[in-house]
């Protein structure tokens, strides 16, 4: 499933060398997944086996994993897992790689499994290559004013 993330910009007047732009987005790539735990006989040789498989994939592949249910049974564990890129070919392989490595766990057997990956809208991204120093100056100052304003408005 491809969801459309919604964005908030904030525009402003920018001085016309900072108008070099790119298109940019933001990819998100979801799996839930069920671990079937052999054989434990204490919540220590579960959290040992989860940990394992945490530190792995975070170690490996620099994403998030947490478990996030079936915490009061010794012999499953359903962990969630994210990975943030800009292109959804790159995050479906690290997926891909992920699951993998999950079906060839030793400690634990893959159950059931949840994927997603959800694409943010296109966004144009103002690029400060060229920027001059009278430029530079005139952003500065418009910054500054904008959180001058920011804080008169919060007082």
């Amino acid at each position: 499933m491809i969801a459309q993330v919604e964005t908030c910009t904030h525009s402003r007047t920018r001085p016309a060398s900072v108008l070099n732009q790119e298109r940019v987005s933001v990819v998100v790539g979801i799996l839930q997944f069920e671990l079937l735990i052999h054989d434990p006989s204490s919540l220590k040789d579960k959290r040992r086996v989860v940990r394992s498989v945490k530190d792995r994939l975070h170690r490996d592949h620099q994403v998030s994993v947490a478990e996030v249910a079936m915490h009061d049974r010794l012999d499953r564990a359903i962990l969630g897992l994210a990975l943030v890129g800009h292109e959804g070919r790159r995050v479906g392989q690290v997926l891909d790689q992920i699951l993998e490595k999950l079906r060839a766990l030793h400690d634990a057997e893959l159950g059931d499994i949840t994927r997603e990956v959800l694409q943010g809208v296109e966004r144009v991204e103002q690029s400060d290559r060229n920027l001059t120093d009278e430029d530079a100056d005139a952003l500065a100052a418009e910054l500054l004013s904008s959180f001058e304003d920011d804080g008169e408005q919060s007082s």
